[in-house]
């Protein structure tokens, strides 16, 4: 249990680094992920389409001049790809969704990228809700905290992964809601 938390103390300051953009944050991702690979209640194929695909979508959104692609966040669960973060524009959101869409093997697109821009403390208000979040999903008995991804914009929350049960998804859901800052959540759990 000590080494779990210490994974996740890492990853927690990873994604405080990254959000005052420091690139040190791929070592605590890196230990987490690997964790997360033994405890995906998806298959191993179905893992690596979802990465793949994932990393497919980053790649279009980076090509194209007309998105900012490093305010977006790709996550991707059985073929379904969740865009979140901020954009400058409506039209970018759409064209961020249309591109996500054209890529082979996207199953649906379920667009929740944000107008607007987060400031600094914003940014660093956002990680420590994250964190506190995935802490305290860890204290959860039974909860596999590594297959859920917990993505913060202004206090709203995207959680997106896989769960065993409607029942542990209910209790993750209610966790989640009862964190201190939480002004809603987006669920995009999915049982496997």
């Amino acid at each position: 249990m000590k080494m779990l938390i210490f994974f996740v103390r890492v990853a927690c300051c990873a994604g405080i680094l990254t959000s005052l953009g420091c690139a040190a944050a791929v070592v605590g991702g890196g230990a987490a992920g690997g964790y997360a690979v033994g405890t995906d209640e998806r298959s191993a194929g179905t893992m690596v389409d979802d990465a793949a695909i994932t990393a497919k979508v980053k790649t279009e959104l980076i090509g194209d001049k007309n998105i900012k692609a490093r305010n977006i966040d790709v996550d991707t669960v059985a073929g379904v790809v969740v865009l979140s973060g901020y954009v400058d524009s409506s039209q970018e959101a759409s064209r961020a969704g249309l591109i996500a869409k054209s890529v082979p093997g996207v199953a649906r697109v379920k667009n929740e990228l944000r107008v607007g821009s987060r400031t600094m403390g914003q940014g660093v208000d956002d990680t420590v809700l994250g964190a506190k979040i995935k802490a305290r999903l860890l204290e959860e008995p039974g909860v596999r905290s590594f297959n859920i991804d917990v993505d913060v914009y202004s206090g709203s929350v995207s959680v997106t992964g896989t769960v065993p049960s409607q029942e542990q998804k209910n209790t993750v859901l209610n966790l989640i809601r009862s964190v201190e800052g939480v002004k809603g959540v987006v669920d995009n759990l999915q049982i496997h």
